[in-house]
């Protein structure tokens, strides 16, 4: 597939990292222009590209800025973009951390995902917010393997909750239906699945016990 992802920090390089190896044809882009991604760019085989470009004829675009840099993201932003394309949000909220306080998702009640949609003005998949970057590398396991990870997933429309789920499974992780952007708060941080190291059952079982009460040392 054709892949576009936007920002090349730990979650979007590894993902560069192992979605090239797998043969898909991947453009790269962050917020300082693509003279910065050169390294990256050589190890990989992705193309290096501007914000406004990483998009254009992708299948598949990864948003995995700070959340706090979401309106910053350039207009436009999946002008050219293969009809049908999917988009998925790995963004999570730290407010005392990174981005400070944000009304709409603490006063608001939105999930931070569906923040982010508002933003970038298209239905997102919510995915790999709770994965650690090393994961992305380390722990693939082929399917059937008792080692292997699940991922919760998240989205309103299935067709693209499908796309996202395929492309998981193809990285080597199961995957768990998490329901739509408006159950997602069950993966934010603070959650029992939010950096669960487990199978299906476990990842499963961890959503189910989630409180949509967002934790103290997650709000501003």
């Amino acid at each position: 597939m054709k892949i576009g992802i936007i920002g090349a920090g730990n979650i979007g390089g590894n993902l560069t990292r192992r979605l090239t190896a797998l043969g898909h044809d991947v453009s790269v882009a962050n917020s300082r222009g693509p003279q910065t991604l050169t390294a990256l760019a050589e190890e990989t085989g992705a193309t290096a590209v501007d914000a406004r470009d990483a998009a254009r004829d992708a299948e598949v675009v990864v948003v995995t800025v700070p959340l706090k840099r979401v309106p910053d993201l350039p207009s436009g932003l999946f002008d050219g973009a293969a009809d049908g394309f999917v988009v998925i949000d790995t963004g999570n909220y730290y407010p005392r951390e990174r981005d400070g306080r944000i009304p709409e998702i603490e006063d608001g009640g939105l999930t931070e995902s569906r923040w982010t949609e508002r933003h970038v003005g298209h239905p997102v998949v919510k995915a790999f917010n709770g994965t650690y970057a090393q994961d992305i590398l380390e722990r693939p396991r082929p399917a059937g393997d008792p080692e292997r990870m699940a991922l919760p997933v998240a989205g309103d429309d299935e067709r693209a909750k499908g796309v996202v789920r395929a492309l998981i499974d193809e990285l080597g992780f199961d995957t768990v239906d998490a329901g739509g952007i408006d159950d997602s708060w069950r993966q934010q941080p603070g959650t029992p699945v939010y950096g669960l190291r487990a199978g299906a059952e476990a990842v499963a079982k961890a959503l189910a016990e989630a409180s949509p009460e967002r934790p103290a040392a997650f709000r501003g």
